[in-house]
């Protein structure tokens, strides 16, 4: 059945029918590309710069962080598919039926920074485009009115749903891409690749925590999707190659090269034509940017902040409302969509007029970024083990207020995956590193560098994978080839009870 993109989505977490998914991996490669070929995008390109490094040395950096993020990221879209459903309610299979509440916080918050950050980068560079267009003036009101018709565009296209929000990204990706191309007319007369940055050589005490640094900002974009990706793959039918979901989500990451390449190119020009606005203490890449370019450029600068901060707002906030309609079953995902945006634009108006809090929200995304490559990695280690076999009908306890099944465990919990998420979590952030922002007791030990996320994917999977061996599953929960790498036990699992008639047209799959 195929769903026209002017009817309002109405399908929240549960299974999508085998009959409605009819997405295929090329629009799971849209979503994921457009929702990361945005302005954002090019602001996170130019930290390198920011950071000191060369130009040679940032594209370094840079190729390093979007690859290890990619890979990380790319089997996060397999479960989609397989259960027809977001990640947060497949993640009940390795944290328990309760326990699934974990990944709908993480996104809930992702959503909600980003979403912020991407209404204010997007707002600020119309506002600033249309000053040097046409005279705007450069004014709060100008600003409010910016983010409010931003703002509430996102909403729009997010209340209609799943069909209108691929509609908008087909778009965003070939305009935005465009758009950047174009970019390098515009400024390659100033771009010197050459471009030696702050350090006379890697022997520099500060270089490599500079670069390092650089590589996990850039490694932190693909992360940000990891609790979202399920939004969108619930679409494609279970039975796609496995391996063309991965690879969609895999180049779509890749791609975002171009949006990063163009801020850490343009970010060098800035840093020779226009010193102050890279200023570690106060950077304004936005402002650089358009003291910079060329004049015929404007436009088509307000038109990338347009058209790519669309495309984040809606995959950000789309995936808001579906998990909040998740945690709290008596809201529809309509109902949701609105809370959640109502609440998100009250938040944009208040950091941005009342309490300046630009920084601090990037300070929160990253941490939790930070608390979610751990999760992520609990995940992608249980498909592995489980060998990408679930129980579709187990997932949905919870939605329904039931007990029971597959994914009971312990009172709903599996405190395996919640002691591994939760452990590593935690000493990440002891880890985190960022000057003048937020630095954990731990955070000096690597001589200034940020290496949070490195030890909190390897904590993860070194402690999830020894808690499986030590402390085997149910066989149950395996399904008919049994697990892959741990032992199973031979423990029981109790039957679903309670809460509604269970679907009886809803079987284990087998993807």
């Amino acid at each position: 059945m195929t769903t026209s993109i002017t009817e309002i989505e109405t399908y929240g977490v549960e299974r999508i029918p085998d009959a409605d998914r009819s997405a295929r991996p090329l629009d799971l490669f849209r979503l994921a590309f457009g929702g990361a070929n945005t302005f954002a995008t090019c602001v996170l390109g130019a930290f390198p710069i920011l950071f000191g490094l060369s130009f040679r040395q940032g594209l370094a950096a840079t190729v390093l962080g979007l690859v290890a993020g990619a890979m990380l990221l790319a089997p996060m879209s397999l479960f989609g598919p397989a259960n027809g459903t977001n990640n947060a309610v497949s993640s009940s299979a390795h944290l328990g039926v309760h326990g699934r509440v974990v990944g709908s916080f993480l996104s809930l918050l992702t959503a909600v920074a980003f979403f912020s950050i991407s209404v204010w980068s997007s707002g600020d560079a119309l506002v600033g485009g249309a000053h040097r267009l046409a005279g705007v003036p450069e004014s709060d009101v100008s600003y409010g009115i910016a983010y409010a018709v931003f703002a509430g565009l996102v909403l729009v296209v997010c209340v209609y749903g799943f069909r209108f929000m691929l509609l908008v990204n087909k778009i965003a990706v070939v305009a935005a891409s465009a758009l950047f191309v174009l970019g390098a007319v515009a400024f390659a007369g100033d771009f010197d690749p050459g471009y030696a940055g702050s350090f006379a050589s890697t022997a520099d005490p500060l270089f490599w925590p500079s670069f390092i640094g650089s590589a996990l900002i850039v490694l932190s974009n693909p992360v940000s999707f990891g609790a979202f990706l399920g939004d969108w793959s619930r679409y494609i039918p279970a039975g796609a190659p496995r391996r063309r979901v991965v690879g969609a989500a895999f180049l779509a990451q890749l791609a975002t090269l171009l949006p990063f390449v163009f801020g850490l190119a343009t970010a060098s020009i800035i840093a020779t034509r226009a010193a102050r606005y890279v200023d570690p203490a106060a950077p304004n890449y936005v402002g650089g940017l358009l003291a910079v370019s060329p004049g015929w450029y404007f436009l088509p600068l307000c038109l990338i902040a347009l058209i790519g901060g669309l495309s984040t707002g809606t995959t950000s906030l789309y995936g808001t409302g579906l998990d909040f309609s998740s945690v709290f079953p008596r809201f529809s995902r309509v109902q949701a969509t609105f809370f959640i945006g109502a609440l998100s634009i009250a938040f944009i108006f208040v950091g941005r007029f009342a309490l300046n809090l630009a920084q601090s929200i990037s300070t929160f995304a990253t941490l939790i970024i930070t608390c979610t490559a751990p999760w992520m990695i609990v995940m992608v280690l249980g498909y592995a083990t489980r060998r990408g076999w679930y129980d579709a009908d187990a997932l949905q306890v919870f939605n329904r207020r039931q007990r029971g099944g597959r994914y009971w465990f312990t009172h709903g919990w599996n405190w395996r995956g919640m002691s591994a998420w939760l452990v590593s979590a935690v000493v990440a952030l002891l880890f985190t590193n960022l000057p003048g922002q937020f630095v954990g007791p731990l955070g000096e030990l690597a001589n200034g560098a940020d290496v949070s996320l490195p030890v909190g994917l390897a904590l993860a999977a070194v402690l999830y994978l020894a808690l499986l061996s030590v402390f085997p599953e149910p066989r149950a929960v395996y399904g008919p080839d049994g697990p892959r790498f741990v032992k199973a036990s031979t423990a029981d699992v109790p039957p679903i009870i309670g809460g509604p008639d269970r679907h009886a047209d809803a079987p284990a799959n087998a993807s």
